[in-house]
């Protein structure tokens, strides 16, 4: 018999942050996201910077996070991030003015500057922005 939820446990090395039943879970992996609905098959995934989304019923709801990996089994999802933030955690205002200070230092990027850095520090602000802005009813059009 197949089962008809999942348990979703996701945790960072500072704390556990989530430890619930949900009916869905949409992954951002390192090859791109990655849908799971009870009775997934077994597998074992890294994790990129992005938008970590579970479905409970009709309500949606997001966590931004940044690496680390999933397992995915029939009847559980855990989630090892390095990073992981829920809406309410993040200071929107602060968020948009770190992308802005980071879109900046890209753009006078010169050959000292890590710019693989700068643009996963990019990543994180703008998918910390979109967490945010889902959460409280807004659109997600965040341009980097």
């Amino acid at each position: 018999m197949l089962p008809t939820s999942l348990h979703l446990e996701v945790v960072t090395p500072e704390r556990r942050l989530l430890d619930e039943t949900v009916d869905e879970v949409v992954l951002p992996g390192s090859q791109g996201y990655l849908g799971v609905l009870p009775g997934h098959a077994p597998l074992l995934t890294s994790l990129a910077i992005g938008v970590l989304e579970y479905r409970k019923g009709n309500q949606k709801h997001y966590l931004a996070i940044a690496w680390g990996f999933a397992e995915v089994l029939p009847e559980r999802v855990i989630v090892l991030a390095n990073i992981a933030e829920r809406p309410e955690d993040i200071d929107l205002p602060r968020a948009e003015a770190k992308k802005t200070e980071i879109e900046e230092k890209i753009r006078r990027a010169q050959a000292e500057i890590d710019l693989d850095m700068l643009t996963a520090s990019l990543h994180k602000s703008v998918t910390r922005i979109q967490v945010a802005r889902r959460a409280q009813g807004g659109g997600v059009d965040v341009t980097h």
